[in-house]
């Protein structure tokens, strides 16, 4: 008898980005991929529409944390403001671990550099945790487990 296994639970998870140590995440959006449908038909083939697939896009990684003193993130961003694209590029790798901590599932992602950074609100009436996010685009993704 094959012994069940069940889903992984999405709060036990990792992220590695290349040259940037960071912990502590709330929330990290992991994209989807699509690819666009080409139709064409040929002339002396039946009436019927053939699809082959089109150009792939992937929307963007979103990364949510509550705001500490290490500004890496925010500086990663600013590179690229600078115009420093290149040079900044950064392979980034979202981990999801097992309930033991052992890697479960891993997405990879290459080319990825900050599109957009969001500081967080203020509000003197509230008391919860101030998150900042950072936008990243991506150039691919490889999930290896």
């Amino acid at each position: 008898m094959v012994a069940r296994k069940g889903p992984y639970r999405n709060y036990r998870f990792l992220l590695e980005i290349d040259g940037i140590s960071q912990g502590g995440f709330s929330e990290v959006t992991i994209p989807d991929v699509s690819a666009d449908v080409n139709e064409y038909r040929e002339g002396d083939e039946p009436p019927t529409v053939r699809k082959i697939p089109g150009v792939r896009e992937y929307s963007n990684i979103v990364l949510k944390r509550g705001i500490t003193n290490s500004s890496d993130l925010y500086q990663w961003f600013k590179e690229i403001e600078n115009g420093k694209i290149k040079s900044s590029r950064r392979n980034i790798s979202i981990i999801l671990l097992n309930k033991g901590g052992n890697e479960a599932a891993r997405w990879n992602f290459v080319q990825a550099w900050p599109t957009k950074y969001n500081a967080p609100n203020a509000n003197a009436k509230g008391n919860e945790i101030s998150i900042e996010s950072l936008e990243i685009a991506h150039e691919g993704i490889v999930r290896t487990k």
